[in-house]
């Protein structure tokens, strides 16, 4: 009784000052005390806040927007994303060279963060998070008192956001770990689950920015037979219970699933919500992080829709160098720490992520912005020392051998006008039958079990020359090195890999173009030694220090270098002649991507934190390689084992020439010549070529 009256009197604490903090924000508009040029950025930043306020009110007032019409909503969505969607983001106070044009190099970077950061109220306030609106609101109060007495210096400005953020991480981080582990935290599945799907008005719901792709969508799935929706959900929900099966991993204990997808497939999402009931599974859904001090570099776990600017995220993934110090990450850490025991009873029952990711949207070559916040050398060594402690901490809560995951991948409508018939042939894709690549798999398995190393060449204009290391098997009668990927945890079904030794990997990984992460990259090319990144360049920039910089930012994760995590052979060449066919290979989620030729992944090992699980192909055979000499270390230090990325970069079959076992007399087993299957038994790869 007294907590419940507690948490009465905060709330009621949180509303008066909410009041208070949206009367000042309306005053602003009729003061003239901030001079120019920062007058003109408080006033539309005001004008923000204000569209916000409305915003939250319309959702408390009774179901307000349930009675809006849908060109109604479409207005207040442009309202709210407009200013920072396509060409408009080129004169936003969101973009940061447009804000330092404005406001001076110092003011610009910093006002542009601010406002980025007052973007996230557009959430916060569907979601009715009165304490979040308000101290985001009061953040930008005190900037602005701040303005006008004096324009200020730049270092007080810093100085009054560090605190801000130092302050409420104890706040900002413990919700962003509860709305992780916490399935009463249900406004997503509230929607997805009680909303009329038929009728789109529902997705304007969530807060997010609605296009074409996520109505189209909605459109779409509402047209498809009940039967259809299921089969694709059990596709989802089955090979998640499988991996947890083919894992040795007893799925029995666990009570919650966290569910990640695209706003739009919310028919597919509230079926698999059904189904992972049946499993005795709770489903939490919760959207991507938008304060800044929970959001990471390397991306965001959550459910989201079409960004309204990609440039907008580029631009904004290291605006923590802002504040970032030693003193915070550790204060950063501390609050983690003290979160996941808050709510360790809920961590312990967690079976990890279902995936359902999303292609088709144009591809986006970034550009680069110099005026953007970036980290210096020591703020990079310190996100890689943050990623690292952090991954421990989740792995201590929720131990890698304990969990599993799924993912797959949709088209949408921004894919192009056959749109109905890509995504048909990709539901095909997902449910290929995965016994007769199981029995072809196997024949490459039982090949590349006899090498001491692979030699993989790239064709014409790819330089790729590389060789790759094999772990030894002691007793290869009962042991193998590549586990037979047949569609579980990774859909579509379509490669074997395995943890390359990395002593005596060496050469040279060449692509002429990749999407990696949704960035593009153009003559990507990573050498290597002993198994480790010893040079990378690209060729996206003039400038070959900032052709090094994007690597390091965007690959590398601000590591000084990564091993080779996993090689793999894709064997999906279905996939492959569809890309061609529709001329959509550069679209393709690495998910697929990379069952269409060999791949290499840098960072972990495929079996991070679950090396100790005992792991078996279908053919009964235990898989030994599941460590490398960076993996190992595990046993001795963590944070010398993991780096937490892992990222997948994929030779096209047309870019091939040829991949080659060598066995340790020197003698060869040609698996693939001229980009084609030659060993005897994986003729049937082929067959989709000619068709």
């Amino acid at each position: 009784m007294e907590l419940e009256k507690s948490r009465m009197e905060e709330a009621e604490e949180i509303r008066e000052r909410y009041g208070l903090a949206m009367e000042r924000i309306r005053a602003m508009k009729d003061e003239t005390a901030v001079s120019a040029p920062f007058y003109d950025y408080f006033l539309k930043t005001a004008d923000f806040i204000l569209e916000v306020r409305r915003l939250a009110e319309e959702v408390s007032q009774d179901r307000r927007m349930a009675r809006m019409t849908l060109e109604e909503l479409q207005e207040q969505n442009e309202k709210l994303y407009g200013d920072i969607a396509g060409e408009a983001y080129e004169e936003s106070y969101a973009n940061p060279a447009y804000a330092v044009r404005l406001l001076g190099e110092d003011y610009g970077q910093i006002l542009s963060f601010l406002y980025t950061e007052v973007r996230g109220m557009i959430v916060w306030a569907v979601e009715q998070r009165y304490e979040d609106l308000t101290m985001t609101a009061e953040l930008f109060i005190e900037i602005y008192n701040i303005f006008e007495e004096e324009i200020p210096s730049a270092k007080s400005l810093r100085q009054t956001i560090y605190w801000y953020m130092s302050d409420n991480c104890e706040v900002f981080i413990p919700y962003r770990i509860r709305e992780q582990l916490d399935p009463s935290l249900s406004f997503a599945k509230e929607i997805i689950c009680e909303a009329d799907l038929n009728d789109p008005r529902y997705l304007y719901r969530f807060g997010e920015y609605i296009t074409e792709n996520e109505l189209e969508t909605s459109r779409f799935l509402a047209g498809l037979p009940q039967e259809e929706i299921d089969a694709m959900a059990s596709t989802f929900t089955e090979g998640y219970r499988i991996g947890f099966v083919n894992a040795g991993i007893d799925l029995s204990r666990k009570k919650t699933v966290n569910i990640r997808y695209a706003l739009g497939f919310e028919r597919v999402v509230r079926a698999a919500v059904e189904q992972f009931e049946k499993m005795g599974l709770e489903s939490i859904i919760y959207r991507e992080a938008r304060h800044s001090i929970n959001r990471r570099p390397q991306g965001n776990a959550g459910y989201c829709s079409t960004l309204p600017s990609k440039q907008y995220v580029f631009d904004h993934k290291e605006d923590s160098a802002l504040y970032l110090d030693k003193k915070l990450v550790e204060r950063r850490l501390s609050v983690l720490h003290a979160a996941y025991e808050e709510y360790k009873d809920l961590a312990a029952v967690h079976a990890g992520p279902a995936v359902m990711e999303i292609f088709g949207e144009k591809p986006f070559l970034p550009r680069s912005c110099k005026e953007a916040l970036a980290f210096n050398e020591k703020q990079q060594e310190l996100s890689v020392y943050y990623s690292s402690q952090s991954g421990q901490l989740v792995n201590r809560y929720i131990p890698g051998d304990e969990r599993s995951f799924t993912i797959i991948a949709w088209p949408i409508p921004e894919i192009g006008d056959n749109f109905e018939e890509i995504f048909r042939e990709i539901e095909k894709i997902n449910n290929l039958d995965y016994r007769l690549y199981q029995s072809i798999q196997q024949k490459l398995i039982d090949a590349l079990d006899q090498g001491e190393y692979v030699h993989i060449k790239g064709a014409g204009a790819n330089r790729t020359d590389m060789k790759v290391q094999l772990v030894k098997l002691e007793h290869p009668e009962k042991e193998t090195i590549f586990e037979n990927c047949v569609a579980d945890v990774n859909i579509p079904v379509g490669e074997v890999f395995t943890s390359p030794k990395l002593s005596g990997t060496d050469g040279t990984l060449h692509v002429s173009e990749v999407y990696l992460n949704e960035l593009k990259y153009l003559d990507l090319e990573l050498t290597f030694r002993d198994g480790r990144v010893a040079s990378y360049t690209c060729g996206n920039f003039e400038d070959e220090e900032e052709n090094r910089k994007y690597i390091r930012n965007n690959v590398l994760f601000n590591h000084e270098t990564l091993p080779l995590g996993e090689f793999a052979i894709g064997t999906n060449t279905t996939a492959y002649m569809t890309a061609q066919k529709y001329d959509i290979g550069a679209k393709l989620p690495i998910l697929i991507a990379e069952k269409m030729g060999p791949h290499f992944a840098v960072g972990d090992t495929c079996f991070s934190w679950s090396e100790d699980n005992p792991t078996y192909n279908p053919d009964g055979k235990q898989i030994m390689a599941k460590d490398n000499e960076c993996s190992i270390l595990r046993k001795e230090d963590p944070a010398k084992a993991y780096f937490n990325c892992h990222t997948d970069i994929t030779i096209p079959y047309d870019e091939l020439d040829s991949i080659t076992v060598v066995r340790p007399d020197g003698s060869e087993i040609p698996l693939i010549e001229k980009g084609r299957f030659v060993l005897p038994g994986t003729e049937e790869l082929n067959r989709p070529f000619s068709c």
